[in-house]
């Protein structure tokens, strides 16, 4: 892949999980992987914790917006890992406002509001926001698959010079 190709980067923040499903004996010891495209990154494993705070950057690199999915695993030591729930996303929203420029806009003004569907696995409303000089989008997301769990993320653009602009 050259630079040429590349839209950018998205740094997706694994702020925490909330929670989580049991799978082992009275906890959990859960880690988190990400997935666009051929891309698969992973959080480091948290032990024995079902609300486990990775603040963890994982960072994609982004040349077509791609679905990102999220799949939350529980640690085994001598069997194969438990599945903990799913969730995916749809980016295009946050990317629509990467796109737009912005001058003199006043810090936290919301640009965009994705509202939860049936499709998009939000638990709540979550805000596309100009915060710091970029655009950044909280989000909650619910577990599929599972009796239990949300994650919390944060998206964040990061322009790459010589990249091809949307």
């Amino acid at each position: 892949m050259s630079v040429s190709q590349l839209l950018g980067l998205l740094r997706v923040h694994i702020h925490r999980g909330v929670n989580l499903a049991i799978r082992d004996l009275r906890s959990s010891d859960p880690y988190l992987i990400i997935r666009m495209g051929k891309q698969k990154l992973k959080t480091r494993v948290m032990k024995k914790n079902l609300n486990p705070v990775w603040d963890e950057d994982l960072t994609l690199s982004v040349i077509e917006p791609l679905p990102v999915k999220i799949e939350v695993y529980d640690r085994d030591l001598f069997s194969a890992d438990d599945k903990m729930g799913d969730a995916e996303f749809d980016f295009t929203p946050f990317l629509e406002a990467v796109k737009m420029r912005f001058d003199d806009i006043p810090d936290n003004t919301i640009i965009t509001t994705v509202k939860p569907t049936r499709t998009n696995c939000l638990a709540e409303e979550s805000y596309v926001m100009w915060t710091d000089g970029t655009v950044v989008q909280n989000m909650v997301l619910r577990l599929r698959n599972v009796e239990s769990g949300e994650i919390e993320i944060k998206l964040r653009w990061i322009d790459v010079p010589g990249s091809r602009r949307m």
